[in-house]
């Protein structure tokens, strides 16, 4: 959900044929799930941001995203964050929780008398297409403080963790404050004395707990290992209508080769395995819990019918699609 929105501001600033070429570069279709609660490997974040910015031969993207960037967007973790009493209690919880966001991406405070450093260091650092990685993060996290302090409110500075660009300005007619580059990492420096403001009368509910964060990755294999990012991501091109290990591959900075060989080596299973085991998961989500046609999953599941899904379903779950539905109406 970090790229909701994303796709429309492409369309409507460089034309849909810049946005295709860019979604059929990185083989999946990040328009179909942009608001869905899909992991996407942040490889294939990055690779997506620079096909565009190469199509467009624009490397402003990461600035016309900035101002419609959010973590209201950002799900139930999202709401957990902004939930919290106090900014100060806000950037706690985002720093704690990052981990059911993103992995190997980290945040921090640190206090230097009166200024507050509220710090962001991801994994994609250094990656071609990361500049608009990095703005992006800093609109974030300034959306989590005006938030709580006001639509209007500016941060002493901003710093990026990307080199120096020709000219500065549109980062400081952007952010309208200070922004220095070359840094550690991208921050936003504000007043200490700001972190116990408390939250606005338009804040989300506050019940909402971590538990409900961690509900939303319910897969047990969660993201923290290679087998559960790869069926993650397989989980996301199922929900986009697309699947093929190609798409896999590149999402996961590998060959196909590599990450065939790494699934049989450390798994005992293959790609052909996993996405049949993947899909055959969402058709039982979907047939337990919707009223969509049994040809209408085959379609989107990239069957060549409903007798073909049918087959499969039948071998991976003991039943027809019919009959699983039928047997959930008897009990």
């Amino acid at each position: 959900m970090a790229l909701a929105g994303v796709s429309r501001l492409v369309r409507d600033a460089f034309g849909d044929r810049i946005l295709r070429q860019a979604k059929q570069a990185v083989m999946l279709d990040i328009e179909m799930i942009e608001h869905r609660e899909c992991f996407i490997p942040q490889i294939l974040v990055t690779e997506f941001l620079w096909e565009i910015e190469r199509r467009a031969k624009d490397a402003n993207l990461g600035l016309l995203a900035a101002p419609h960037l959010s973590m209201k967007s950002y799900g139930r973790w999202g709401a957990y964050v902004l939930a919290a009493d106090s900014l100060g209690e806000a950037l706690a919880r985002a720093a704690s929780s990052l981990s059911c966001h993103s992995t190997g991406d980290r945040m921090q405070m640190t206090i230097e008398g009166l200024v507050a450093r509220i710090s962001f260091i991801t994994a994609t650092r250094g990656r071609r297409g990361y500049l608009h990685v990095a703005i992006g993060t800093a609109a974030v996290v300034l959306s989590v403080l005006r938030a709580y302090l006001g639509a209007g409110f500016l941060p002493y500075r901003i710093e990026l963790d990307v080199s120096r660009p020709p000219s500065g300005t549109p980062f400081e007619d952007t952010f309208l404050c200070p922004v220095v580059f070359d840094a550690p990492a991208v921050s936003v420096c504000i007043d200490v004395g700001l972190l116990t403001h408390a939250a606005r009368a338009s804040a989300p509910s506050s019940l909402i707990t971590i538990e409900d964060v961690t509900r939303a990755q319910s897969d047990p294999l969660g993201v923290s290992s290679y087998l559960g990012v790869v069926v993650s991501h397989i989980r996301a091109q199922v929900e986009a209508g697309g699947l093929s290990i190609d798409s896999t591959a590149r999402a996961m900075g590998t060959s196909v080769r590599t990450l065939q060989r790494s699934l049989r080596r450390d798994n005992g299973v293959d790609f052909r395995e996993l996405a049949n085991v993947v899909r055959l998961r969402r058709a039982e989500e979907l047939l337990r819990g919707t009223s969509v046609s049994i040809t209408q999953i085959a379609m989107d599941f990239g069957y060549s019918s409903p007798a073909n899904f049918s087959r499969a379903f039948r071998k991976g779950c003991g039943l027809a699609p019919h009959e699983y539905r039928q047997k959930l109406l008897t009990k």
